[in-house]
């Protein structure tokens, strides 16, 4: 995996200061994205395990409320591995920790058992994560007057009571505060 970006102190993609990184592989290509140069899977840097240790490193201190991955799409096949590994190792070292990730990908179509995103890392991420902002960014529906969402098709999702619920159950920033429920 490559990754084009990491931002230590991001207010704009989740609840509180977080470190986000921009995963670099789309396939989705969604017209209008703001991020175009991440969708080729060999834009920017390549993943090391360095890089994850620098990660880690800029989530400790208590300032910050947690990771958020975008990209590009974590839930390209290729990228699932190192994410993976990357939410499994933020969860074990810093579980106070909120984890955000965006994907074009719908949870409930795409990304569950069967679906055409599901492999064997998906669901280490899914169980990892607190919210989730599925589905692709489209033009047409695009308002900038929504929370952490680029168009009024995406959904953010709260994972933890989703996957309890085998339901979609959306997550209220504006209730739940930092994201950790």
């Amino acid at each position: 995996m490559n990754y084009g970006e990491i931002k230590k102190f991001d207010i704009a993609n989740g609840t509180g200061v977080r470190v986000s990184l921009f995963v670099s592989g789309c396939l989705n290509h969604c017209p209008g994205c703001f991020q175009q140069e991440t969708w080729d899977f060999d834009y920017g840097k390549p993943w090391t395990s360095q890089t994850e240790d620098e990660i880690l490193k800029a989530l400790a201190p208590k300032y910050i409320d947690g990771l958020t991955v975008l990209g590009g799409d974590p839930f390209e096949i290729s990228n699932q591995e190192a994410v993976a590994h990357l939410v499994a190792r933020v969860r074990e070292e810093l579980p106070e920790k909120t984890i955000w990730m965006y994907t074009g990908y719908i949870l409930d179509r795409d990304l569950l058992d069967g679906g055409r995103r599901h492999t064997p890392w998906t669901d280490t991420i899914l169980n990892s994560l607190n919210v989730l902002v599925d589905g692709p960014f489209v033009e047409a529906k695009k308002d900038l007057s929504l929370l952490f969402c680029g168009s009024s098709n995406q959904r953010l999702i709260d994972v933890p009571a989703s996957l309890k619920a085998q339901d979609i159950v959306l997550y209220d920033p504006t209730f739940f505060g930092n994201g950790q429920n």
